[in-house]
């Protein structure tokens, strides 16, 4: 149990280590893109007309030791793009197109170590740190890239080692390939996982309309076994005398006639029934026995 603990524990571990690195890696791949599509995009439009693109921001890679000890081979260094000839100062590094014989059109960095006024302007007078003197030529304020702001010790052998097809698999393709997979598994796992709440709720509707329609049946069965019951325990009624009459007929068996009868007349009713209440009675009485007279027989 332990063991499994700390299993888990480790490989979340390297999950996160591997996460911040591929992400890391994936951020700075994307900057360098948006960098050099910027680059490339502003030297198009300034050599369309005419001119020479000098980029706000600069990263340019040490490749000569004339710097040494400040700057050395395969540190990287960030310019800032300068406006204005007063901007630049005696000791301020500067890169720049040089002129001279030695390396024209080269791009170097060096230090200012004078300042020349000219007929053309102020002109600079450079010098490598790690040079015995200075500079052939003076540089023109026209053919400054930048001014050094900041330093990025050896990041060029990162550069150099991208450049190589070993170093652009391992360090561009792999983590790429690697984060396109991880994502095409997210999302089958997030397919997966709707799939199944699907199924669930998909299930739970389907148990709750059989429990309904199960209920409804069982509604109906006692519906019924009550109304038979019902019917079983209560009499049937007994017929009327018409009725009677009419199913006795139909099977042939007797004939029987509606109960007719009249009360005797009597010649002096108040004589013979000189109480009032029977008189009463006696009225009602006669009256119901020719409504039943004038009724239909059956």
């Amino acid at each position: 149990m332990k063991h499994q603990e700390n299993y888990n524990g480790f490989k979340k571990t390297a999950k996160l280590i591997a996460d911040i690195v591929s992400w890391t890696i994936l951020t700075i791949l994307v900057v360098i893109a948006a960098f050099l599509l910027y680059y490339f995009v502003a030297n198009k439009i300034y050599a369309s007309k005419g001119e020479q693109f000098s980029p706000a921001i600069g990263l340019y890679t040490i490749v000569s030791p004339s710097m040494e000890p400040n700057l050395r081979v395969y540190d990287v260094i960030i310019d800032k793009k300068v406006n204005s000839p007063n901007e630049i100062k005696v000791g301020d590094i500067i890169t720049f197109i040089s002129t001279s014989t030695i390396s024209k059109g080269l791009t170097i960095t060096h230090r200012v170590v004078a300042l020349v006024e000219t007929e053309n302007g102020i002109e600079y007078k450079t010098k490598g740190d790690n040079n015995m003197s200075p500079d052939s030529t003076t540089v023109q304020f026209k053919n400054i890239l930048g001014k050094v702001v900041i330093k990025v010790p050896q990041l060029g052998r990162v550069q150099q080692f991208l450049s190589t097809s070993s170093g652009w698999l391992l360090v561009v393709v792999i983590p790429a390939v690697l984060i396109i997979f991880n994502d095409i598994l997210k999302i089958f796992k997030l397919t997966g996982a709707k799939k199944k709440v699907t199924n669930a709720l998909q299930t739970e509707e389907q148990k709750e309309q059989k429990e309904i329609a199960k209920k409804e049946e069982i509604k109906v069965e006692l519906k019924r076994r009550y109304n038979v019951e019902r019917e079983l325990s209560e009499p049937d009624p007994l017929p009327t005398n018409c009725k009677l009459t009419k199913v006795l007929k139909e099977n042939k068996k007797v004939e029987i006639t509606p109960p007719m009868f009249e009360l005797p007349k009597l010649k002096n009713v108040e004589e013979e029934l000189p109480n009032p209440s029977v008189n009463q009675d006696y009225d009602n009485s006669k009256k119901k026995i020719k409504k039943g007279k004038s009724k239909k027989k059956c």
